[in-house]
């Protein structure tokens, strides 16, 4: 992955706030839900429960795919694979789940009964549509 690869990609990723699916399998049985992340210098973050924390605590090995488009017709897209860590610290947590509710435009102690955690981004492919 090239520099520009890399910065053009960061810059869709933090250009507006849009929804992300996570993909995350177990026992090769693949789970894809939506959510809201922050992206910061190859690091994603989210917070989350249920399932998608379940099978991230089992197997770490994780995609993200977020893409822009108006009434159907795509505008640009990327996709990360990575590996993801539970982090049980309630600072970082806190300080995560403010920033991505501001993001988003929520009450910024919102969603304070999910888990933070960090995907490390170890390839991204991105591409648009012009």
């Amino acid at each position: 992955m090239s520099d520009t690869t890399t910065s053009e990609a960061e810059r869709l990723l933090t250009s507006e706030p849009l929804m992300a699916h996570l993909a995350t399998s177990v026992d090769d049985r693949p789970h894809v839900a939506p959510l809201w992340y922050v992206y910061d210098d190859g690091v994603v973050e989210i917070v989350t429960t249920g399932r998608k924390l379940a099978n991230v605590r089992e197997n770490p090995r994780v995609a993200l795919s977020v893409q822009k488009d108006e009434d159907g017709d795509p505008h640009w897209m990327v996709t990360l694979r990575g590996t993801a860590t539970v982090i049980e610290d309630e600072d970082a947590f806190r300080e995560t789940n403010r920033r991505i509710n501001a993001k988003y435009g929520v009450a910024e102690d919102a969603h304070a009964e999910n888990t933070l955690v960090r995907i490390d981004v170890g390839s991204v492919n991105y591409r648009t549509y012009d």
